[in-house]
């Protein structure tokens, strides 16, 4: 294959092209000097010769099988080429990949991908979503009809049935994620859609916490109905563990020696390590032990709705949803956890301890939590008003 650069513009194209003997009985390739094909041994034919045209412009590799003449191979090669650095050649193959009707590309290739890759809860919203609501309003349009309008057509027919902007944001995060798959698959070449589409403009972030009073209430209440949904509670509330990676939790998971929870496989991908409180400790030790990678809450494997579920009848008898209508409002298992980081919050627990203690990806994502931290920069500049004073009796701040 011959190598070379051309330059276009201010730009420099990698372009390589060869011309070769494709075999006829083993579909070897080889080079035009060989009289016999080195991988089976039949001899190149008089007439009739297959040549094999390979040129790639950038990465970008086109092959084509051409019978017939030398002379012919070489035009092809050099249209080929041409059309290539151009941008403008037409692969009738990738045409039809990208004809694709969608539903049969989600069906046949990204939801079973996302049923081998993703958590089983992930995987069952997102296929409940596309039945719902992607299907539905994008029908049966191929890859490459799937635009930035009729995505913003499925935003408003999900906005009309009163859905969550959250479930709008969720929808759209899903056919971006299977048209980054089918760029990464080449299935699809062009801009992925979605990244025309804005976000529906909202801010669904759960304010709600608990009081150490209502705290203690939803710890008793569930107490009295089910040891095992205390224990599950009290590991929300102290450690910060999301409802899915209690369930996960094995015994080879817990340290009991150094007070630490290991926490593998999260939401977020990256492992890490969470404290055991006085309440958390005595949880352990009172439980039997079992083999290092038995759960520890087997009854509730996989099962996070039932979590969710029992949660809700624990809030119910207590009251703590009732006239509350704002979904931010609203006492979830979830708010556990939201109550562990808005706690270390208020007790003045630097943002980066907290985002590392809740295994958050980014720091972003825990900048709800600023708004409860004590005012350290009016404090601090307080302290040095003080120092000075004492100093000098003279400078004075303001």
């Amino acid at each position: 294959m011959i190598g070379h650069y051309l330059a276009t513009g201010k730009k420099q194209q990698r372009i390589e092209m060869a011309v070769n003997y494709l075999c006829q009985k083993c579909k070897n390739t080889f080079a035009l000097k060989h009289k016999k094909c080195p991988k089976c041994g039949a001899v190149v034919p008089k007439h009739g010769k297959v040549y094999y045209v390979r040129v790639m412009v950038n990465g970008r590799r086109i092959c084509k099988t051409v019978p017939g003449s030398l002379e012919l191979a070489r035009q092809i090669e050099s249209k080929i080429k041409s059309e290539l650095v151009a941008g403008d050649y037409y692969d009738r193959r990738q045409a039809r990949k990208e004809n694709t009707p969608f539903p049969e590309y989600m069906e046949k290739k990204y939801l079973p991908w996302a049923k081998e890759n993703k958590a089983s809860s992930s995987y069952a919203r997102e296929e409940s979503i596309y039945r719902l609501w992607i299907k539905p309003t994008i029908g049966n349009k191929p890859l490459k009809d799937v635009s930035p309008f009729v995505l913003e057509r499925m935003k408003k027919v999900m906005k009309d049935a009163g859905k969550a902007p959250r479930t709008i944001e969720y929808a759209l995060a899903i056919v971006r994620q299977a048209f980054n798959k089918a760029i990464l698959w080449d299935i699809y070449k062009g801009d992925n859609p979605v990244s025309k589409v804005s976000k529906p403009k909202t801010d669904n972030r759960r304010i709600r916490f608990l009081s150490p009073e209502e705290a203690k209430m939803v710890l008793e209440e569930s107490q009295k109905r089910s040891k095992q949904m205390y224990e599950i509670c009290t590991l929300a509330l102290y450690c910060g563990l999301r409802a899915s990676e209690i369930i996960n939790l094995t015994w080879a998971d817990i340290d009991l020696e150094n007070e630490i929870i290991y926490v593998k496989d999260p939401k977020n991908k990256t492992n890490r390590a969470a404290y055991m409180t006085e309440e958390v400790i005595k949880i352990f030790q009172e439980k039997e032990k079992g083999q290092p990678d038995e759960h520890i809450f087997p009854s509730y494997k996989t099962k996070v709705q039932e979590i969710s579920h029992f949660f809700k009848e624990i809030v119910d008898s207590l009251g703590l949803n009732d006239g509350v209508s704002d979904p931010r409002q609203k006492v979830v298992f979830h708010t556990l956890r939201h109550t562990f980081a808005s706690w270390l919050a208020i007790q003045g627990t630097p943002l980066h301890v907290i985002k590392e203690l809740l295994g958050h990806k980014t720091l972003a994502m825990t900048e709800r939590y600023s708004h409860l931290i004590p005012d350290t920069k009016r404090e601090a500049v307080k302290g040095l008003q003080k120092m000075l004073k004492k100093e000098t009796g003279v400078v004075r701040l303001k």
